[in-house]
Parts: structure tokens; C-alpha cells; sequence
């Protein structure tokens, strides 16, 4: 079967929930989305900084192969509850958009598959509509894909 990143958004609304089921241990999921070194292999992006912890602040960017940034990313962690909830701001530096609150939450579904759920706050409808005309569902589904593809490598490798 394959695996799809659903994106829930309902009309008129601030916010859009994001799930995705992957093949994967929670603990992977989790690992994945909080390892620098794992988040630049899914994600295609450099890490510039990442502190795994409450308070602790993270930021990406993405460069074509002129060097040129294409994309800015930063955000701080508000909760870090290891293999189960990250609550995160997250702002793109270089798209314009306003921050926006993030909660990851991690489910174990089996010793073998997981569940991520991703309920995202925007500040305002239209801001989330913005979002949304980018192609932000078939980025995410790519992104997910590419996780699980990494992780199920760490897996075999254990």
C-alpha cells in the first residue's frame, strides 16, 4: 500500500491538521524529525542550527546549486517530549509568511508502524490559504516519503 500525507483543511478556518501513517518505528519518526543529520538527508535542506529541547531554537535553508537561497526557515520548540510531541513556532524567512504554531504528535501504531499528526495554527485564514496555494501537499507527501525511505535505511542498519 502506499503511504499518502493527508491534509485536512476546512473552509474558512485558521488552521489545517496533516497525518501520515509510515512504515517505520515511532521512535524513527520521532528521530527523524529531530536529528540534524537525518532531517538533511529527508528534507533536502541544510540544518544551521538545531537545539533538540524545550526552548531550543532550529534553522534551515535551501540553496539552488548557484548558491543562490531559495528558502529560509526557523522556528523555536516549545515542548519536547521525547517519541511523542514536539510544539514548535516555524516561520519561512524567504517566502514571507508569518509564523505559525506547529504541534507534532507521534504515534505508535505497532513496534513496526507510526502515525505522525500535525495540527498547524496560522494567524489569520488567509495566511493558511496562502499556504495552501503553494505546492504544499505534493511538497509534503515527497518530504514524508523521503523520511520514511531514510529511516527504514537506519532501521535495516540497527
Amino acid at each position: 500500500m502506499e503511504r499518502k500525507t493527508q491534509v485536512h483543511a476546512e473552509e474558512g478556518k485558521q488552521y489545517l491538521t496533516i497525518t501520515r501513517e509510515f512504515e517505520i518505528p515511532v521512535d524513527l519518526l520521532f528521530q527523524a524529525h529531530t536529528d540534524p543529520e537525518i532531517i538533511t538527508q529527508w528534507m533536502g535542506t541544510k540544518v544551521l542550527k538545531f537545539e533538540a529541547k524545550q526552548h531550543g531554537g532550529f534553522a534551515f535553508e535551501t540553496s539552488d546549486p548557484q548558491g543562490n537561497v531559495l528558502f529560509q526557515g526557523n522556528g523555536v520548540f516549545h515542548e519536547f517530549v521525547p517519541n511523542e510531541r514536539l510544539v514548535r513556532t516555524f516561520q519561512m524567512m524567504s517566502e514571507g509568511f508569518d509564523a505559525q504554531l506547529e504541534f507534532f504528535t507521534f504515534e505508535a501504531l505497532d513496534e513496526d508502524n507510526s502515525k505522525l499528526t500535525m495540527f498547524v495554527v496560522y494567524k489569520t485564514p488567509e495566511h493558511r490559504e496562502n499556504q495552501l496555494k503553494l505546492p504544499f501537499r505534493q511538497g509534503l507527501n515527497w518530504a514524508h516519503a523521503e523520511l520514511e525511505k531514510v529511516a527504514k535505511q537506519l532501521k535495516a542498519a540497527r
